[in-house]
């Protein structure tokens, strides 16, 4: 099971955000839900390569790597300046603690 479908809000701002031209146009709103999407996408790879990491706390700590990394990689190909860095992290941690809660949740039920 997926974190994300892939016409979710998070893959649309993925799409959106990856595809846009190299400006400084993009909102942090924007730009946190495509670094959850890639997150996600991140952290399934990984645990396919992987396995499943070996705690509640590693895990959160590799969302927020992936997280961290496609903000960066956007904030310098996307010509954004450090506030709207800050901001899209900011606002990605809330996402994905969001998220990662739900799911948590959503399996520890079945």
């Amino acid at each position: 099971m997926g974190w994300f479908s892939d016409d979710s809000d998070q893959a649309m701002a993925y799409d959106q955000v990856v595809n846009a031209p190299h400006e400084a146009s993009l909102s942090h709103e924007l730009i946190a839900g495509a670094a959850s999407y890639e997150a996600a996408k991140a952290y399934e790879d990984h645990c396919a390569r992987n396995g499943q990491p070996e705690s509640h706390a590693k895990a959160k700590e590799l969302f927020a790597g992936f997280a961290g990394a496609f903000i960066d990689r956007m904030v310098e190909t996307k010509g954004l300046d450090y506030l709207d860095k800050e901001r899209a992290k900011k606002h990605g941690r809330l996402i994905l603690l969001h998220i990662w809660n739900d799911h948590k949740s959503l399996t520890e039920r079945m």
